[in-house]
């Protein structure tokens, strides 16, 4: 990867809906070549997908929960079936297996406590865990999806 593969991914992870000639001209190509350059991004795994991102607020999802669990099952029948799980859940937007004390981090979005509520009763009844410690995001700092291409 050059420094012009750099500039197409920073340029698509700010707007991935770019005509691939507007693309091509805010990284000095001709459309074709950086047409080619986006095709091997996505073939080699690089560039995974391109995505629309919503507001939360605006779809009436005002509440993110950060979701901590312990559990004193680690085999490996047991994460799969626990991965099966959460993944089922579609408020769980991101899923993290940790070291240290907390096990799985979870980020969840829903539209209010009653719903996150009735999120956590699902959650439980679907498979043993140790603890479950929920912190509810305040405000908002910092929310980028682009990750550091320089």
């Amino acid at each position: 990867m050059d420094a012009i593969d750099r500039q197409i991914l920073a340029e698509l992870q700010r707007d991935a809906g770019l005509a691939n000639t507007e693309l091509a001209e805010r990284v000095g190509l001709s459309p074709t070549p950086c047409w080619r350059r986006v095709k091997q991004l996505e073939a080699s795994g690089v560039l995974r997908r391109r995505v629309a991102l919503l507001d939360p607020k605006a779809l009436g999802l005002g509440t993110t929960v950060f979701v901590a669990v312990k559990t004193r099952h680690h085999t490996s029948d047991w994460l799969d079936r626990f991965a099966a799980a959460v993944s089922a859940f579609e408020e769980v937007t991101e899923f993290y297996r940790l070291s240290g004390e907390t096990d799985y981090l979870l980020k969840v979005v829903v539209p209010d406590i009653a719903a996150y509520d009735a999120f956590y009763k699902r959650l439980v009844a679907a498979i043993e865990l140790s603890d479950v410690s929920s912190a509810f995001a305040m405000e908002e700092i910092k929310y980028t999806t682009e990750l550091p291409v320089g």
